[in-house]
């Protein structure tokens, strides 16, 4: 195992948080430009979410068959699949003249991305020891904030600047000579065994946490507290482009530094959880989320800013909680469980977008506020569920189901 402060841990560090950090710039690339390419396809708010909706839907349903094929041909060969890939799909945008083609390309980045997320964690959880991975794990997960930042704010500038066709070119080259970086540096795995007949305990692992509402209802929650977060900062890009404010769209993507509460606010939960419920912090954070929403309502750039912070800041408090509480509460494949919260997270952002850009579209902010009161309203029945779960739990304490483990009990901490 590879041991903390050695050479090949901070080649293995600096090369899956280089990965990361590109596969998250591609991801979020377009989500700035939304308002741009609505004018430059002649198409409707709803209509051109279809370009971000489609690389977030298509990583979503992909995340579980790339963790499945990773058992037979190791973590390493996808990883640098994926990441091989993402630079030819996006120069393959720069020929697509219509809406329709670009929507497909960006579905087909959405599978090449979920290569690589689907089992980085699993290569450092293999090839780390335990006190190496307790380390390189936030840097991971700083990787994909940052990534995340980065993406918007680059596509929104460079696009402002230079039109949508440079930003994306600039974005391949990086990923590109990225992708060398990283197949250089990140080492071969010595700690994996090619596991064969994995997907038949896939599908039964995936049933049965479906079928225990403990877990799904956390993922539904999941998939809500996304749909809001990331679609609500799509809408402030629309209404900050447009009157009164007319701000380009290169300073209107300086909003996702915003971002940066939740990652503030993500730390904070280990603090809550040492003597608060995770349930309640859940609903603590929708309901800071939700103030963040209100506020945003005062057509003052001031006040759209602090609501933002204030939804970044409670939206990831949630999101926290809730991907801790699914890998605690599963008894058995909790890699499976994890990944499957992340299908409902995706799917989530995926069909929130065309429901609060289709409030934005008939009335503005207010029907957003609307809207996303209902799916609020949701967040908060989910929680109600949830501690009626957890208190019946408690009173009858539940058997890890054995019967469903996979012969090779290792893939369990993968």
């Amino acid at each position: 195992m590879i041991e903390l402060a050695s050479p090949q841990y901070r080649r293995v560090t600096y090369s899956l948080a280089l990965g990361s950090f590109i596969v998250f710039c591609n991801l979020y690339l377009f989500q700035p430009m939304l308002p741009y390419m609505a004018v430059h396809f002649s198409v409707s708010e709803t209509q051109v979410n279809w370009i971000f909706a489609a690389s977030t839907l298509a990583l979503s349903v992909c995340l579980v068959p790339w963790a499945v094929a990773s058992e037979s041909i190791g973590r390493r060969r996808v990883m640098l699949l994926g990441l091989i890939a993402m630079p030819l799909i996006g120069l393959a945008m720069l020929v697509s003249d219509s809406l329709v083609a670009m929507v497909m390309l960006r579905a087909l980045m959405g599978v090449a991305l979920a290569a690589f997320a689907s089992v980085a964690v699993a290569y450092m959880v293999e090839e780390l020891s335990e006190k190496a991975f307790s380390q390189a794990i936030g840097g991971y997960i700083a990787a994909n904030s940052l990534g995340g930042i980065t993406g918007r704010i680059v596509g929104g500038s460079l696009t402002d600047a230079l039109g949508w066709q440079q930003a994306v070119i600039s974005m391949a080259i990086f990923s590109f000579v990225a992708t060398l970086v990283v197949m250089v540096s990140l080492p071969k795995q010595k700690n994996f065994t090619p596991q064969r007949g994995m997907l038949r305990y896939h599908n039964r692992a995936l049933v049965k946490h479906l079928q225990n509402r403990t877990i799904w209802l956390a993922m539904l929650l999941g998939g809500v507290n996304f749909a809001l977060f990331v679609n609500l900062y799509s809408v402030m890009g629309f209404r900050l482009v447009a009157d009164p404010h007319n701000l380009p769209i290169g300073l209107a993507s300086l909003i996702f530094l915003c971002y940066l509460a939740g990652t503030l606010s993500s730390k904070l939960t280990s603090v809550w959880r040492k003597s608060h419920n995770s349930v309640s912090g859940m609903a603590t954070g929708s309901v800071i989320s939700l103030l963040g929403m209100v506020i945003a309502y005062i057509d003052s750039l001031a006040f759209m800013m602090l609501g933002l912070l204030l939804i970044s800041f409670g939206a990831f408090f949630t999101h926290t909680l809730a991907y801790a509480w699914v890998s605690q509460k599963a008894t058995h494949a909790k890699a499976t469980a994890t990944a499957l919260y992340l299908v409902h997270y995706y799917i989530g952002g995926s069909i929130g977008g065309f429901f609060l850009l289709y409030c934005w579209q008939h009335g503005g902010w207010g029907y957003v506020i609307l809207g996303g009161s209902a799916l609020y309203a949701m967040i908060f029945i989910l929680c109600r569920l949830l501690k009626n779960c957890e208190n019946r739990s408690l009173l009858t304490p539940q058997q890890p189901d054995s019967a469903i483990l996979a012969p090779n009990t290792n893939w369990e901490a993968k």
